[in-house]
């Protein structure tokens, strides 16, 4: 009996506790209304598609002859669910598949492309019945700008140059024509390009100063035709590789890139055992949640060396891979990056687009890593079921931060600590959209203690409380399930806010995010 005792209270203590029983802390925000300058760009909330496991086939794409509703064989479901959550961009074929994959492949009748071997991802064997034309017609489909990742690793200068050509070129050409032979007479907008990916590691192994010349002579060639222009992203750090950077900061000039490219996925322990996506203790996602503020020190310390050498800041940093990474599920292929998504994830997204909007001036895209049933999904898919994870609920409540103006703003809460681990309760960001619509969102990481939350907004008159969005659960580890799909959903919490004087006051529950809209 004491046995079964001790197990209950583990369990009580993984999964969180009720908010009933929850002490309270105390947290103010102060916003200053009237400084606001930097523009959120909306690219941050990119996404990130690769030929992985279940991503492409039979998440995004089920083909044109699938009895799942398709429109040129891109789920419906998934087209839905994505154009209401505004994505800006969508990053596609990889990571590490963009360095092994040749574009004339995925082109022409599907029945005569040639198969490959994904040798990157389960050994699996890749027919390319999903190539450019399904992916750029798919990015219309959803309204989406599309960012694609050439190939430097097995590639050649020829290869990328003539698909640029192919995709963007209005004229006559023999790119443009044989285009036109497979379907589409008009070329496509392309505006970002990636110019390798992972080149430190799976692109090619290359050292920095190897991998710069190499970029300056393939974007040489990736050329702007008629009113399309590139915005080409270089290949940048594994996330801590400073000196990566330097160099690439050193010898490619701002003109010659639009971005530069940095990697960071979040998890516990080593790579070699990075835990479970649902059973976790509580120090594991105290460790977790510690990890993801690590994107705040990432972001300044590459910032500040690409500042020495761009201070207008005209190159930005493009976190184009980031998100939580764990152990696959039991049971599922280890080649395919299948993870549930639990309240933690949906925190590790909120503090992490916090952190981005904070360094809005240089961060000006990222995508989260990846888009469909691979690493922190944002949806599922089964055959003909789908569903939306917490972090989807994420992106949804955020949307509103999109083009909007960042809201300079500080945060005093108190600490939460789980043994050597430590951080603040509550982290936010505010910003002001072009209608003046202040919006306000708030995360906090307190697995138990609820916060009571006052928020001074200072330099605007504020008239009426709008609206009020929250996302949580009875526990830390909940998660949606095909059983359960709507377990985390958003919930509406305006009656629990109060807006009296240009004071905004709410309490916020334990392992939740709240956004406000004033004006």
């Amino acid at each position: 009996m004491k046995e079964l005792l001790k197990k209950i209270s583990v369990v009580a203590l993984v999964l969180g506790t009720h908010a009933s029983l929850q002490a309270q802390s105390q947290a103010t925000i102060v916003v200053d209304a009237d400084r606001g300058t930097t523009q959120i760009s909306r690219h941050i909330y990119g996404h990130f598609s690769e030929h992985l496991g279940h991503c492409i086939y039979g998440g995004l794409y089920v083909g044109e002859d699938s009895p799942i509703p398709n429109t040129k064989g891109v789920r419906n479901d998934v087209i839905e669910a994505l154009k209401n959550i505004k994505i800006p961009n969508l990053r596609w074929p990889g990571g590490c598949f963009a360095d092994e994959y040749h574009w004339r492949d995925g082109i022409g009748p599907k029945s005569e492309r040639p198969k490959m071997i994904n040798t990157h991802w389960g050994g699996i064997t890749e027919d390319n019945s999903f190539g450019t034309h399904d992916f750029l017609d798919m990015c219309e489909l959803l309204g989406t700008e599309p960012y694609i990742c050439g190939n430097v690793g097995s590639g050649t200068v020829e290869e990328m140059s003539k698909w640029v050509e192919y995709m963007t070129f209005d004229g006559e050409s023999p790119m443009s024509k044989l285009r036109t032979e497979n379907g589409r007479e008009k070329p496509w907008k392309v505006n970002f390009l990636a110019v390798g990916n992972e080149s430190w590691g799976c692109g090619g192994n290359m050292t920095p100063e190897a991998y710069a010349d190499n970029y300056r002579r393939y974007q040489t060639f990736c050329r702007n035709y008629g009113s399309n222009h590139l915005m080409k992203v270089a290949g940048g750090a594994n996330v801590d590789d400073y000196n990566w950077t330097e160099v690439l900061m050193q010898r490619v000039p701002a003109h010659m890139m639009w971005g530069l490219s940095l990697h960071y996925y979040t998890h516990p322990g080593g790579w070699d055992n990075k835990g479970s996506a649902t059973q976790f203790t509580i120090r594991q996602y105290a460790e977790t949640m510690k990890k993801a503020l690590y994107m705040d020190e990432l972001v300044t310390r590459h910032d500040a060396i690409m500042t020495k050498y761009d201070p207008q800041k005209q190159v930005a940093l493009v976190v184009d891979e980031w998100g939580s990474w764990y152990n696959v599920e039991p049971g599922t292929n280890p080649g395919f990056l299948f993870q549930q998504n639990t309240m933690r994830d949906a925190l590790i997204a909120a503090t992490t687009l916090n952190i981005f909007h904070k360094h809005a001036d240089r961060v000006r895209m990222a995508n989260l890593a990846q888009i469909v049933n691979v690493l922190q999904a944002v949806i599922f898919t089964d055959g003909d079921k789908m569903l939306l994870t917490p972090t989807y609920h994420i992106f949804d409540m955020y949307k509103v931060h999109q083009d909007a103006t960042l809201l300079p703003s500080t945060v005093h809460s108190d600490m939460y600590k789980v043994d050597e681990y430590e951080m603040e309760q509550v982290n936010a960001s505010a910003s002001v959209d072009k209608e003046g619509v202040i919006h306000i969102s708030v995360a906090n990481l307190d697995h138990e203690k609820s916060v009571q939350v006052k928020v001074d907004v200072r330099g605007k008159k504020l008239n009426a409380l709008q609206y009020a969005q929250i996302l949580t659960s009875q526990a830390i580890g909940d998660y949606n399930s095909f059983e359960e799909p709507n377990k985390i959903e958003l919930s509406d919490y305006t009656k629990k806010c109060t807006l009296k004087n240009d004071l905004l006051t709410f309490t916020i529950p334990s392992k939740s995010v709240v956004t406000i809209a004033i004006k």
